[in-house]
């Protein structure tokens, strides 16, 4: 057998990484394998954005590969999450009136993935096993109680490395369950306001 060589090219345009697409069912229902919903990183690498790079660069990250997430990398180590609604949110707003901003003039411009991520430790995380044997309404219950966007998923591989095996989101589950972003909208401030009274008797 003869073997040829390919042809190779050089490349004058811009350059990407492919777009992340969707390959999943159109439907859920609540007795659904909660696996399903699940981005795996087993079978579909995550973009990721290092801890120093501009807000508005993460953004044009996410556009630019079709994703509302970015894992935040510090030298090979999962670090945190933002997403695109930390970006276009209240977070910028609030960084730049708080104490926490050290930046020369504490301009928009000047905000760090850093400063408004949500710290790896600070995620609230399901173990793989778990997410095997759950469904999605389980899911949702979990979405309710924790009021975050997205679960990072974890796989301990042993008493010294934990892998990140994948990511769900809330919306994603919700667009796929058919219910529309204003009715989800609202059951989550009416959730956030169902809260207040038990955080006031609280304090």
């Amino acid at each position: 057998m003869k073997f040829h060589a390919l042809a190779t090219h050089t490349h004058r345009t811009t350059t990407v990484l492919p777009r992340h697409h969707e390959h999943e069912a159109a439907t859920l229902t609540d007795a659904d394998p909660a696996v399903t919903a699940m981005v795996d990183f087993a079978n579909a690498c995550p973009l990721t954005v290092e801890p120093g790079r501009s807000i508005d660069a993460a953004l044009q990250d996410m556009i630019g590969g079709g994703v509302r997430t970015l894992l935040v990398m510090t030298k090979g180590h999962v670090t945190g999450l933002i997403t695109a609604y930390d970006i276009q949110g209240q977070k910028p707003l609030q960084f730049l009136h708080g104490s926490d901003c050290i930046h020369p003039n504490c301009r928009h411009q000047d905000i760090e993935v850093a400063d408004i991520m949500t710290p790896v430790e600070a995620l609230p995380t399901l173990q793989f096993a778990d997410v095997l044997k759950a469904r999605i309404g389980d899911l949702l219950e979990t979405f309710r109680e924790t009021r975050q966007t997205h679960l990072l998923v974890t796989d301990r591989q042993d008493d010294q490395h934990t892998v990140v095996r994948g990511l769900i989101s809330r919306t994603r589950i919700e667009q796929r369950l058919g219910i529309s972003p204003i009715l989800a909208s609202a059951a989550r401030t009416e959730q956030e306001l169902s809260t207040f009274p038990r955080l006031a008797a609280q304090g």
